[in-house]
């Protein structure tokens, strides 16, 4: 039997840290003037830091430096950093617990995919590390999504070759970096914004588990 490999992005997917994001993003573009909305902090999931900031200066028409486009990004990573610092197992969203359990009872492998560089320490917070057989963060990726070097990455460290592989993950680039590594795209969240997977689900509470035995069989 071919194995699967199950590979979950963070934010959004297994918990809701977009509004810390958009809480710390919010804070510093009202220090540089900058009108920032939760429509602008949708179009950020996903996105480096780097490249979120950029997006915002370019919202707001404005030129900085290099040295204080750093010292901003260190700035919006400590406040994030001091939200994030309070998280507990409540923070997991619904049922994600449950279909990481059912994997694990399963013996599938199981990878993180994610774009923050402050995974590790959110898994922990969150208690939900030992479910992971591979966590591929943003220290470790040079390209942001719709790359799918994270997934590849992935994919290569959990030892399952990218056409056996299921993503989920809640944004646009997201689902565009695991259809272009020719996995199978789950979205979680808002189906017009993630047209383009193969299947969405407003959360992993509407996701049952025949269909997750259906996903551990899909490739095989």
């Amino acid at each position: 039997m071919i194995m699967s490999g199950f590979i979950f992005d963070l934010d959004g997917v297994i918990v809701d840290t977009a509004k810390y994001h958009y809480q710390a993003w919010k804070q510093l573009a009202d220090k540089i003037g900058i009108e920032f909305s939760l429509e602008q902090n949708e179009q950020l999931k996903g996105v480096s830091r780097a490249d979120s900031l950029n997006k915002i200066l370019e919202w707001g028409q404005k030129t900085i430096s290099n040295e204080t486009f750093t010292a901003l990004m260190k700035e919006k990573n400590e406040q994030y950093l001091d939200f994030i610092a309070t998280m507990d197992d409540n923070e997991i969203l619904p049922d994600v617990s449950k279909v990481l359990n059912y994997l694990k009872t399963k013996k599938q492998k199981i990878a993180l995919g994610s774009a923050s560089k402050n995974a590790v320490q959110i898994l922990e917070k969150v208690k939900l590390t030992h479910y992971f057989d591979a966590i591929v963060d943003g220290n470790q990726v040079t390209n942001a999504k719709p790359n799918p070097e994270v997934f590849l990455n992935a994919a290569k460290q959990i030892n399952v070759q990218p056409e056996h592989c299921i993503v989920f993950e809640d944004s646009l680039a997201g689902i565009q970096a695991a259809n272009i590594a020719n996995m199978v795209s789950i979205g979680i969240g808002d189906a017009s914004i993630l047209a383009e997977a193969d299947y969405v689900f407003k959360d992993f509470s509407e996701m049952s588990l025949e269909f997750i035995d259906k996903l551990i069989n899909l490739k095989n």
